[in-house]
């Protein structure tokens, strides 16, 4: 893998020995994904173009939907689209509350210049594109401050005219950061704009500054989002791929609440086909049980009928173009590509890497690839993440270090309890498992 830089490489190889899914250079890992290639290309292109689109990602657990949402949001950062992923979860962020989706979306937004959160920057870069329009107009004299200010005043409520219809308290906390900011009280800047991001508890004399009041409600951040994008949009970001990942824990909080999350995720699907968020790419992420099963999408009739897809054919011929797809998984041959891919990229930045790839060579990453699938009871889909912790840093970093170390034979793999998250460990047998590295077949 000629051409990776050592610190893309090693923010990789890193991320694989922790067995997390690293935060960046997932082309480098796409094993199987080049079927959703062109679908994702012409999704990014039509958000781009300031449509809106909305899919559904569905697999069992450890079939890759993190990985898979990860990728997109690569592509989408090459595109300069803001991205962010946000978990649902029962008590940190429960989907029947939108307002607290918008707080964990801004908490967690970032560009290819900027890490979460990136709301500052991004609403910094807004402003200066209104003032560089304002001069590129010839009315206001550069050194005109007050003028300035107001023709960007102006301008803010001309761009921000739909979503003032809604929610004029956008519009009006971004008046009251720009003010603050202007006037050198970072104190009270950082009030509105964490108000803005959708923050409670923000001081009241923020709130005053800005002339808002209360905190943002569940009717109020649909029209923030709204007022996001066209902010992301003026301050050069096409679009905002935003991830909704681990929608299936609906499936376990009360029935009231997840009835109300049911609806709110309908309702997020028919604004963004009605064109209220040009610039959204909305993306969620669920298992087979949550999109088929009684208590999740199914439950809710119009959800469902909005979600349907036939999947009783031959997942080959699946249309990567249709409102829901489905994630495969892995089996031992992509597997092994997978392991042939990490092999590689880590020789590319060893100080041997001929040993590296002749000891750990694609028989053996097949023998171990079917250990750690054995020792999760076969089920090969939930073995990625710890067939590449181990090849890394229980294989590969030995190998490295060590001219004499073989795996073969100075390598006895093992799965422990304390190592297996949940999935894992309930695929796995109880206890300690030795795994049976079987001959080169």
């Amino acid at each position: 893998m000629n051409g990776v830089s050592p610190a893309r490489r090693r923010a990789v190889i890193d991320a694989l020995r922790r067995g997390a899914v690293p935060s960046a250079g997932l082309d480098l890992l796409a094993v199987g994904l080049h079927r959703f290639d062109t679908a994702v290309s012409e999704d990014l292109d039509a958000v781009a173009a300031g449509g809106a689109v909305f899919k559904a990602v569905r697999g069992e657990y450890g079939s890759g939907k993190t990985f898979f949402t990860r990728w997109i949001a690569e592509r989408a950062k090459r595109a300069n689209f803001a991205t962010a992923e946000v978990q649902i979860s029962e008590n940190e962020t429960p989907l029947h509350k939108l307002e607290t989706v918008y707080r964990r979306l801004t908490e967690r937004l970032t560009t290819a210049a900027f890490p979460p959160s990136a709301l500052r920057p991004v609403v910094d870069g807004w402003f200066y594109a209104l003032e560089e329009d304002v001069l590129a107009a010839g009315e206001v004299a550069p050194d005109d401050v007050a003028a300035l200010d107001r023709a960007v005043g102006v301008l803010l409520d001309q761009r921000l005219a739909t979503v003032n219809r809604s929610a004029p308290a956008f519009a009006a906390a971004l008046r009251g950061y720009r003010r603050a900011s202007l006037a050198g009280d970072h104190a009270t800047a950082d009030g509105v704009l964490a108000w803005l991001g959708g923050q409670p508890h923000v001081a009241a004399s923020a709130r005053r500054v800005a002339g808002v009041r209360g905190d943002l409600d569940h009717f109020a951040a649909l029209s923030f989002l709204q007022g996001l994008l066209v902010v992301l949009r003026d301050s050069g970001h096409p679009g905002l791929l935003l991830v909704l990942d681990e929608v299936e824990t609906l499936q376990r909080v009360r029935s009231d609440a997840r009835d109300k999350a049911l609806n709110a995720l309908r309702q997020l699907i028919d604004e963004v086909h009605s064109g209220r968020f040009p610039g959204l790419y909305l993306l969620i992420t669920g298992t087979p049980a949550f999109f088929d099963g009684p208590q999740g999408v199914q439950r809710l009739a119009p959800l469902a009928q909005r979600l349907a897809v036939d999947f009783t054919t031959d997942a080959r011929f699946d249309n990567p173009r249709a409102v829901q797809i489905r994630l495969t998984g892995f089996t031992i041959d992509s597997l092994v590509e997978l392991g042939a891919r990490v092999r590689d990229l880590y020789a590319d930045g060893s100080a041997a890497p001929e040993r590296v790839a002749s000891r750990v060579d694609d028989a053996y990453l097949g023998n171990l690839a079917r250990a750690v699938a054995g020792g999760l009871g076969g089920k090969v889909g939930v073995a990625p993440r710890l067939f590449l912790k181990k090849l890394v840093g229980d294989v590969l970093d030995r190998v490295d270090q060590f001219d004499t170390f073989d795996p073969r034979q100075h390598y006895a793999p093992t799965l422990t309890a304390t190592e297996l998250t949940d999935v894992e460990r309930n695929a796995s047998w109880a206890g300690d498992i030795a795994l049976d590295l079987a001959a080169d077949s």
